[in-house]
């Protein structure tokens, strides 16, 4: 599937977070990696590329620091375009901190030129030693919108590379109960992630499981993911009811801010 994973740095620790992810993918794929740092000014080149030789032979990837006058969301698009097969893997926000809500300014701006899903990580301001583990599931939140089952395809052969498992999930907010204990609509909702857990896996060869949550989905999804222990999310940037707001959907940015690991994310 993916050969590159590219990973924009900045020189600060936030841009940084998003490698520990990257490689450990990269060792479950045998993918490589390569650390991209974008200078505008051509004076600062000689120590930014010294910077990210550093940091790259660290952790075993490549190193590349160019220069470009223009936007930096352009510049990543473009390196990721020069090699085939590249996936670009880049925190939601760097040295300028959260700069355009959740996803942060060059994130955003590489997701709405990019035709490609992107994989986005939104870094912590308490660092951890702890080792990243191996991906196994991936959570596929879906609403019955085409939107937010655009991801489907993508998050199913990304699934197959890692050799982890589709989990689809829907959630069911709070409302009157047909009967006491029962909550109203689990019967039809888990018929739907039950039936597209099953057509996932017919189409796309991939093993899956299902879920149905209950509450606010901007809280019980994070929640969830981070009860798995060894996932990651897919989903679009916006849908139906809950999943629709704003240009980086609030949902997808609340778990991309509360979950803790990285999102396969694109514009539907």
């Amino acid at each position: 599937m993916y050969k590159r994973i590219l990973v924009p740095v900045d020189g600060s620790e936030f841009a940084e977070q998003m490698i520990p992810h990257a490689t450990a993918i990269a060792r479950a794929t045998g993918a490589s990696v390569t650390l991209l740092r974008i200078v505008s000014d051509a004076a600062d080149q000689a120590d930014a590329r010294d910077h990210v030789a550093k940091r790259a032979e660290s952790v075993g990837a490549e190193g590349l620091c160019i220069v470009a006058r223009g936007e930096a969301a352009d510049a990543i698009r473009a390196e990721a375009e020069r090699v085939p097969d590249t996936l670009v893997a880049l925190s939601s926000h760097g040295r300028s901190g959260a700069a355009e809500a959740i996803f942060g300014s060059v994130a955003l701006d590489v997701l709405r030129g990019s035709r490609a899903p992107i994989l986005v990580f939104r870094p912590d301001s308490r660092t951890s030693a702890a080792p990243v583990p191996k991906i196994g599931r991936i959570v596929v939140p879906l609403d019955g919108s085409k939107e937010s089952e655009s991801i489907v395809p993508q998050a199913a052969e990304f699934a197959k590379w890692l050799g982890a498992r589709i989990v689809v999930v829907s959630v069911l907010d709070p409302s009157p109960r047909l009967a006491p204990g029962i909550p109203a609509g689990d019967v039809q909702e888990s018929s739907y992630v039950h039936g597209r857990a099953t057509d996932i896996a017919q189409r796309y060869g991939v093993a899956t499981g299902w879920e149905v949550l209950h509450g606010d989905p901007k809280e019980a999804i994070p929640q969830f993911v981070r009860s798995l222990g060894d996932a990651m999310l897919a989903m679009t940037t916006h849908g139906r009811s809950a999943l629709r707001t704003v240009v980086a959907g609030s949902c997808t940015a609340s778990c991309l801010r509360e979950a803790g690991v990285p999102v396969l994310t694109r514009l539907p």
